[in-house]
């Protein structure tokens, strides 16, 4: 690992860097992303659409799809049975008690998921299967987590050898289904534990039965069925009114604070952050480009970008002043369009000739747990090293 970090981390993300694949070329949708999550926090991970947030999620828990592949970078989760299990034919991939889920089998990672890792996903509507029943697609994600339970993790198989072949006879032999008795009647206590009325029967009905707040809370109830160390929520409030969205955020903090669970919370939205986070990463264009706890960034915010972030929202307090919105677009990620300096500097009120280069992370007047890929963290603007706005016509200064 590149630094020994905080003790009480759980997670910690090195140098993570996923590429797409396209007809158009290559897409460097993540770049270099490290980041650490603690015990019991939640980390929130903020930025405008396409700034790779979410990206970022599925690469941590790798559920990144062709054409995207995760290229670079490490994933540490601090588990001492995972480290002693694999401390004898991987050392490389253990230090300590993290192991380094990179370098293990595709299988171990998958296996993973639910006990370990879980997501939920931005649009609940998409994410449910329309055929089934809210209570079977719930009732089968507990009965995976029963079946791995069961099983001991060094035989490599999540379903008790339940495979393809054993899935089609339940599917046809009637009487015979994947899912237990069990499995249902804990899918019922979770509905119910997410707040959604009358459970025993909302979990007879099909996902178009449901409203979209009730929706993303029985998304929230399928993400727990494994009762995971690390929940990813990307976008959770997405679509949903102000109300709801309110009733969501303070579901996700109860049961994070009941179960002692870590959350990384993913949003464009700096009021869910400031609500919900311990600590915050700003990501742009594929890049963490600031980072600290939530005070520091929120009243000492260093990179113009986060600057511009925060001054483009209203002031409660004070809504007299008029908004700053940041002028400009998020950049083209392809690699043949990416330039080689800040990537933000064509839409930055600040920039200067250092900026022609691309910033490395730096400490913010020296404290290093508030840090900014940008100049301005340890100098000041001069406006007499300020760049033309010319210096980056015709694309990328050069």
């Amino acid at each position: 690992m590149s630094h020994a970090g905080h003790r009480d981390d759980l997670l910690r993300v090195e140098d993570l860097t996923t590429r797409f694949y396209t007809e158009e070329g290559q897409v460097n949708a993540v770049e270099s992303v490290s980041f650490d999550v603690r015990d019991n926090e939640i980390l929130g991970i903020v930025g405008e659409s396409g700034s790779g947030k979410s990206v970022t999620a599925l690469s941590a828990i790798d559920l990144v799809d062709s054409p995207g592949k995760i290229t670079g970078g490490e994933v540490w989760l601090r588990d001492a049975e995972l480290a002693g299990e694999f401390r004898g034919d991987k050392p490389e991939a253990v230090d300590g008690d993290f192991v380094d889920l990179r370098q293990l089998p595709t299988g171990v990672r998958r296996a993973l998921r639910g006990p370990k890792f879980s997501m939920i996903f931005q649009d609940p509507m998409s994410s449910f299967n329309p055929s089934l029943t809210v209570g079977e697609q719930i009732a089968e994600a507990v009965e995976v987590q029963r079946r791995a339970s069961a099983n001991p993790r060094s035989t490599r198989s999540r379903t008790q050898g339940y495979g393809l072949g054993k899935l089609l006879v339940d599917s046809v032999v009637p009487g015979r289904k994947y899912t237990s008795d069990e499995s249902h009647e804990r899918a019922i206590e979770l509905l119910d534990q997410v707040g959604i009325p009358d459970p025993v029967e909302r979990a007879d009905e099909y996902p178009h039965q449901f409203s979209g707040g009730m929706l993303q809370r029985a998304m929230v109830a399928q993400a727990l069925a494994g009762e995971p160390d690390v929940l990813f929520a990307d976008e959770p409030t997405t679509a949903l009114d102000v109300t709801i969205q309110a009733q969501i955020l303070d579901l996700l903090r109860d049961i994070q604070q009941e179960q002692g669970m870590s959350v990384v919370l993913i949003t464009h939205d700096l009021g869910v952050i400031a609500r919900m986070c311990d600590r915050v990463g700003v990501m742009y264009a594929g890049e963490v480009v600031e980072r600290g706890s939530l005070e520091a960034v929120f009243d000492d915010p260093t990179h113009p970008y986060t600057q511009g972030l925060l001054g483009s929202i209203p002031d409660v307090d004070d809504p007299a002043p008029r908004l700053e919105p940041i002028e400009g677009n998020v950049p083209n990620l392809l690699d043949s369009e990416m330039p080689d300096r800040c990537y933000f500097a064509d839409r930055c009120p600040k920039a200067m000739e250092a900026c022609l280069e691309h910033p490395e992370e730096r400490a913010v007047e020296g404290d290093r747990r508030h840090t900014a890929r940008c100049v301005l963290a340890d100098d000041e603007y001069d406006p007499e090293r300020a760049l033309d706005e010319s210096q980056f016509e015709g694309g990328d200064g050069e």
